[in-house]
């Protein structure tokens, strides 16, 4: 079984039809008992990439966090939001190796984005940047597809030390190379070396710093509405200053805020056929008041409002 059932306690509701929450809206289920495209969410429930990387681990536990945090939102009393949602579980880390694990990810996401699902990912390390982008990646070739990493880091770190949460980005481009758009936003010159720039550079990519990003709006980075065209966001929550998100592996004073965020989230569902969404580096164990998870939690939230169906 490659994803194991979410506990149910925590598709919160308060028993009360005057006041539905979003658990109350989400079943448990498996990907062969959905008929319609709708909108799928499944957790990686692993922070050994992020160990192997040399961070701080906690990840593990983001998936049930960012969960207890959006199934007790209410559904909005005013625009669109989907009728149902659909959980899949915690992909099986406990048996298998990383690539192993990756592998599975990989068969779950491209096959959510072949069905038509909106795939929403809970990570989890940033490694698992790489089968949930490449799974898109994979059910969409031939249409362009882009793929946007928000993140203060490049996750392009050479891979002869092995793969892990610093290298999600580079066994992309190479598996992949031409086969995607790939953008990089929001990074930090104090995180990442001059080598790993010139090599994304080389391979295609598009790289946007955080100074860069805060000083124009969206429109400016992309003038030209593709309504058609699939776009998946990896969202590294370290791409957030620690005032907002401090459960992060690596957190910096630096960073965006939610308000500066929000724009690029209607934007992108304005201007594109947003597919799917992953979160990676929330680690709740590190976190205060379990700032980050509400705030992913809101995120999804607010992306699931904006998107065309």
């Amino acid at each position: 079984m490659l994803l194991a059932p979410v506990d149910p306690k925590l598709l919160f509701s308060k028993n009360d039809p005057e006041d539905p929450r979003l658990g109350d809206r989400t079943r448990r289920s498996s990907l062969a008992d959905i008929r319609a495209p709708s909108v799928v969410i499944w957790g990686a429930p692993d922070d050994d990439g992020i160990k192997l990387n040399g961070g701080r681990p906690g990840a593990m536990s983001a998936p049930t966090e960012i969960r207890r945090a959006f199934y007790k939102m209410t559904p909005p009393a005013k625009g669109s939001f989907p009728d149902q949602l659909h959980d899949l579980g915690d992909l099986n880390v406990s048996t298998q190796g990383l690539y192993d694990r990756h592998a599975q990810a990989r068969s779950v996401a491209k096959d959510a984005h072949s069905a038509g699902h909106f795939a929403v990912s809970l990570g989890g390390g940033h490694d698992y940047g790489f089968p949930d982008s490449a799974g898109f990646v994979d059910a969409h070739l031939g249409q362009n597809p882009l793929v946007l990493n928000f993140d203060a880091h490049l996750d392009v770190r050479a891979l002869d030390k092995g793969f892990h949460s610093g290298t999600p980005f580079r066994r992309l481009l190479e598996e992949h190379k031409g086969q995607f758009e790939f953008w990089e936003l929001g990074l930090q010159s104090h995180c990442n070396a001059k080598s790993h720039r010139e090599w994304a550079e080389a391979q295609g990519a598009t790289l946007v710093d955080l100074e860069d990003l805060l000083r124009a709006p969206p429109s400016h980075f992309f003038p030209k509405p593709e309504p058609h065209r699939p776009c998946f966001i990896s969202l590294d929550m370290d791409v957030f200053s620690n005032k907002e998100a401090p459960g992060c592996s690596a957190s910096y004073a630096t960073g965006l805020l939610i308000e500066s965020f929000q724009p690029w989230i209607r934007f992108l569902a304005q201007n594109f056929t947003l597919k799917g969404l992953g979160f990676y580096e929330v680690s709740p164990a590190l976190d205060i008041d379990n700032r980050t998870s509400k705030l992913a939690a809101l995120i999804l939230y607010q992306t699931l409002r904006e998107r065309r169906a």
